[in-house]
């Protein structure tokens, strides 16, 4: 049923695979307007993006109804506009946190579908492609593709370089994949000067305390840590550890807040929230997640840092309404603690913490 019969291929009319461009010699049984070169190709788009967006095409890949005025037809032309922009960020973050839980060989369909998106709705020159090739190009040097990595990396600064209209934050990604090409490729110096350039751009864009630049604070230190240069390392890591602090300390203060009334007026509970995406998610837990088994091979020498990195992955986890994974690293700093016999003030602090996570499970939030 799924494959494609060439004599009902209008004449003229050439099918690609949706993955690799390749002729088609496949079609999707239930949109009937996704195609492919084989199951392999079929199966790696189904299991990445295809299946979350796979009936929202139907309506983009066949022909527009006839309308009976012009009003009509600028009103439909609106829809499908904002459905493609609309396929363009959801494509874009789900490939954003494939990448960022290490998943680069899903992330590949997921990132192809934005860029596509993105060039019919902004045209095939258009700075709004930058994202999208970097997301490819990211993707290619998780999977050791660094020929492939570079050529995405060269499509989106030649698409930097034509352009007057080019923000500051996408100059940051971009500064921010040179950075991760020539750490891929052992060049150091070039990626610490792109990683520099990485923050000034995401500073000037967000501020030099947005968790939008600790990123590349935290690529830069990864450098560090590689050279041996401990010291400017551990500063680094510290200053990600802090912005990451900072941003979900208030959201849990706000949340703490709101608890203290238990519920508004009409019994409902109010709504657990970090304020960031699915994809900001994945790359805070991966950030901090590495950031701690850095601090726990030295813990020894100062635990009060690895405590600290797991009171911000409690506060993380808390805030996703993961009960079970905030329990968890509440246990592990009340034992490092307890370990290291810190203050009684410190290791109640952190109880208070872990008793915090055995009410909510006791009592879930409702949503």
């Amino acid at each position: 049923m799924n494959v494609i019969y060439p004599l009902a291929v209008p004449k003229g009319r050439r099918l690609c695979c949706e993955v690799c461009e390749a002729p088609a010699e496949r079609v999707c049984g239930a949109c009937t307007v996704t195609y492919y070169c084989g199951v392999v190709h079929q199966r790696a788009d189904w299991g990445s993006i295809h299946e979350k967006i796979c009936q929202l095409l139907i309506p983009l890949r066949t022909s527009m109804p006839f309308y009976n005025s012009e009003e009509e037809r600028q009103h439909g032309l609106q829809q499908l506009q904002q459905r493609q922009k609309h396929l363009i960020e959801f494509c874009y973050t789900v490939a954003q946190k494939y990448i960022f839980e290490g998943k680069h060989e899903d992330a590949v369909p997921a990132a192809l579908h934005s860029l596509r998106f993105r060039m019919s709705v902004h045209g095939l020159s258009s700075v709004e492609l930058v994202p999208a090739y970097l997301l490819l190009a990211e993707a290619s040097l998780g999977l050791g593709r660094i020929v492939q990595a570079e050529e995405y990396l060269s499509q989106a600064q030649w698409t930097v370089l034509k352009s007057a209209e080019c923000c500051h934050a996408t100059h940051s990604l971009l500064h921010r994949n040179l950075g991760l090409l020539y750490m891929a490729k052992e060049n150091y110096e070039e990626a610490r000067y792109h990683l520099a350039n990485d923050i000034y751009f995401a500073s000037c864009a967000f501020g030099t305390e947005h968790i939008r630049t600790s990123g590349g604070y935290f690529y830069l230190a990864n450098i560090f840590y590689g050279l041996k240069n401990l010291d400017l390392a551990d500063t680094l890591y510290t200053k990600v550890s802090e912005i990451w602090n900072k941003y979900l300390n208030n959201h849990y203060q706000v949340l703490s807040q709101a608890r203290t009334q238990q519920v508004d007026l009409l019994g409902k509970q109010f709504e657990t929230d970090t304020g960031l995406d699915e994809a900001q998610e994945a790359e805070a837990i991966q950030i901090l997640t590495s950031i701690l088994k850095i601090r726990e091979s030295t813990s020894d020498k100062a635990p009060q840092k690895t405590i600290f990195v797991l009171k911000i992955l409690f506060m993380l986890y808390y805030l996703m309404v993961n009960s079970s994974k905030a329990k968890e690293y509440a246990m592990r700093a009340l034992d490092l603690a307890k370990e290291q016999q810190l203050s009684v003030h410190e290791q109640n602090t952190i109880q208070d913490l872990l008793n915090l996570t055995s009410a909510e499970e006791a009592h879930p939030i409702t949503w």
